[in-house]
C-alpha cells in the first residue's frame, strides 16, 4: 500500500489524538478500593488477652459503574458494600446492603492518601448520631483503625480501635 501525503497527515493526526487522549485519560476512581480485596486478620485493642483475631474476607468486584465488596466475618456474610464515586476525587458515597436485603442508608468515604474516613449519620430518638471509622493504611497490607461516635459531628468519642493485617489477596480485576 502506498501512502499519499493526505493519508500520512491523517495517520499522524490520529496518532497525536490517541496520544493526547491516553495522556489525559481520567484515572480509575476505583483503583484505591482494590486494597480492601482479600482476607484480613482483625485484632481489636480492647479484645481480651489471648483472644483470636477475627477473619474479614472482602470479595470485591467492579460491576459497571459500581464497585462492591461482600464482607464476610468469621464465615458469616455481613453486608455488600457499594461504592459510588462523586465528582470530587477521592470522595465516594457508600451503601451497605444487609443479607436480608435491607439497605442501611447513604454514607460517605473520603480517601486522602493513606487516610480513609467513613462517616455516617443515623436518626436515633429524633436526633442524628454521627459515626466515623478512620482507617490509616501503612503499606498495602496493614490498617490501623479507630471507630468513634458523636452527637454533633464535631466532638468525637472513640469507641474502638485496632489493626488489620492482610493475609491473602484475592484480586480479580
Amino acid at each position: 500500500m502506498r501512502f499519499t501525503p493526505s493519508m500520512t497527515t491523517l495517520l499522524t493526526g490520529l496518532s497525536l489524538a490517541l496520544a493526547v487522549s491516553l495522556m489525559t485519560a481520567t484515572p480509575d476512581p476505583y483503583a484505591p478500593l482494590w486494597l480492601y480485596n482479600g482476607t484480613w486478620k482483625v485484632t481489636r485493642n480492647d479484645a481480651p488477652a489471648g483472644a483470636k483475631p477475627d477473619t474479614l474476607l472482602n470479595e470485591c468486584a467492579r460491576i459497571g459503574k459500581y464497585f462492591g465488596c461482600q464482607q464476610t466475618v468469621n464465615g458469616s456474610v455481613r453486608a455488600l458494600i457499594l461504592f459510588i464515586p462523586t465528582e470530587k476525587p477521592g470522595h465516594y458515597h457508600t451503601q451497605a446492603i444487609l443479607p436480608e436485603g435491607r439497605a442501611t442508608g447513604l454514607n460517605d468515604l473520603e480517601i486522602d492518601g493513606d487516610r480513609w474516613i467513613f462517616e455516617m449519620g443515623r436518626l436515633e430518638d429524633g436526633k442524628t448520631k454521627h459515626y466515623r471509622t478512620l482507617n490509616t493504611f501503612t503499606g498495602k497490607t496493614k490498617i490501623q483503625f479507630e471507630q468513634a461516635e458523636s452527637a454533633d459531628g464535631k466532638e468525637w468519642k472513640v469507641t474502638g480501635s485496632g489493626h488489620e493485617v492482610k493475609v491473602t489477596d484475592t484480586s480479580v480485576k
